[in-house]
């Protein structure tokens, strides 16, 4: 999926995005030219740098999906999250660097999951010499003067394994010794535990004593058990190591949400640690510096960024000029129609339409939409927008909630199987609470 075109990249998000199409080209542009970057010669291609993106636009028009399924297509290591989070370096809370960590976290959970993959077969074939061992302890010590005896046990253990492999052992019991460590971790995890040094946490586990404990567990479970620790045995650390730095390095992507909430000149009472300090604890990251991580030194030269935020109280023209300069690309992505709405409810793969209809499907209930029905839904949802806060799309989970409620809970013990909702009955639903005049109170 890494050299599809632009083109390919914007039909794709289509799928599951409506509208939004100045935003849908960028980062396909932005992914295509990570493609073309490979093409070129080694040192031209240190000196080719993202272009990363600032996405504009209020709440629900799909600006965090619009990333995550980007990095969902392309296979890339992918981290959302909030610049509110993040304090300046020196005080208590989250600094920076700890997001290019999170993501190298994530690049190594997806290495491990490709290298599990290809050492499977094996793993599984040592399985089954392990649970014979269990099944049949003396079989694998052969006694190299006794041809006879060594037949016998052969034939034992050939026995055993056709049975195991047939299924008919799976409920048999058999004592396995279980290896657990207790890495008190979490008592550090508030203290700044990242902020100390990367390799303080690997050096604590190697230390801390390892605790193997007899267990008796059905060969089913235990084969789950043995699998784990065959697969673990078979990876290269090292090697899932350079990996998950190669990947993060070269494909990463980082979602920054909220940007515009740390925006906004500096106070004049004291020290700004959650605004101008973020921003300039953010700039040597994007710019490109070294991180360490406990996998080892991570550059963020080419690391995508994408920035998102409503702008609502302040514009991209607030932000610290030198970090300005590193978001090239500005998108608008433009509030949501009736129209929009409309196709959210019954173009994307999985529209909402779509699966209440399946969730309801579980329980034997055949519910089906009519168009009038989701031409009602959309006016509601438009019209609540426009009188109340806007949240976007997010408004019709809490209509769709709203207009399912009673099925949803009559379901199991229903004797009709088959329901329609219509336009009457998403008005008879929705019109008592739209008509209120303190509507706060309500889910709407």
């Amino acid at each position: 999926m890494a050299d599809m075109t632009p083109r390919q990249i914007v039909a794709e998000l289509d799928r599951y995005i409506v509208g939004q199409d100045a935003a849908k080209r960028a980062v396909a542009v932005a992914i295509r030219n990570r493609w073309r970057r490979q093409q070129l010669p080694p040192e031209m291609r240190k000196d080719v740098t993202p272009k990363n993106i600032i996405m504009i636009g209020p709440t629900g028009v799909g600006k965090t999906e619009i990333a995550r399924r980007l990095a969902q297509l392309v296979g890339a290591p992918f981290l959302k999250v909030e610049a509110t989070k993040y304090t300046e370096v020196g005080y208590v809370g989250r600094d920076v660097e700890s997001m290019i960590r999170d993501l190298t976290e994530s690049a190594v959970g997806m290495v491990k999951l490709k290298q599990r993959q290809e050492v499977e077969t094996t793993a599984k074939e040592k399985v089954v010499d392990r649970l014979l061992d269990l099944l049949v302890p003396d079989s694998s010590a052969w006694d190299p003067e006794s041809t006879e005896e060594n037949d016998r046990k052969q034939r034992t253990r050939d026995k055993m394994k056709a049975r195991l492999e047939a299924g008919e052992l799976e409920d048999r019991l058999v004592e396995l010794n279980i290896e657990q460590r207790a890495v008190p971790v979490q008592i550090f995890s508030n203290l700044g535990m990242e902020q100390m040094d990367v390799d303080f946490q690997s050096m604590f586990e190697k230390i801390m004593p390892k605790q193997n404990q007899n267990r008796q567990v059905t060969v089913k479970e235990a084969r789950k058990i043995l699998l784990e620790q065959e697969t673990e045995q078979l990876i290269d650390r090292q090697t899932v190591n350079e990996k998950a730095v190669d990947l993060v390095e070269n494909h990463g992507m980082v979602f920054i949400d909220e940007l515009d909430k740390v925006c906004g000149p500096s106070s004049s009472h004291g020290p700004d640690v959650s605004r101008q300090g973020v921003q300039r604890d953010l700039l040597p990251i994007v710019e490109g510096t070294t991180v360490n991580t406990k996998y080892g030194s991570v550059r963020t030269d080419h690391i995508l960024f994408i920035a998102a935020g409503a702008f609502h109280l302040s514009k991209p023209a607030d932000l610290m000029p030198e970090l300005q300069g590193r978001f090239p690309i500005r998108v608008e992505l433009t509030d949501l129609k009736r129209e929009d709405f409309l196709r959210i409810l019954t173009e994307p793969k999985h529209a909402l339409t779509k699966q209440y209809a399946e969730l309801l499907a579980t329980e034997g209930v055949k519910l089906e939409f009519t168009r009038d029905g989701i031409e009602s839904l959309a006016d509601f949802a438009f019209d609540v927008n426009r009188t109340m806060q806007n949240i976007g799309a997010r408004r019709l989970h809490t209509i769709l909630e709203r207009v399912v409620e009673k099925i949803s809970f009559d379901a199991p013990d229903l004797d009709k199987k088959q329901l329609t909702i219509d336009s009457a009955y998403v008005r008879d639903q929705l019109q008592a609470i739209v008509e209120k005049e303190d509507l706060t109170k309500f889910i709407l």
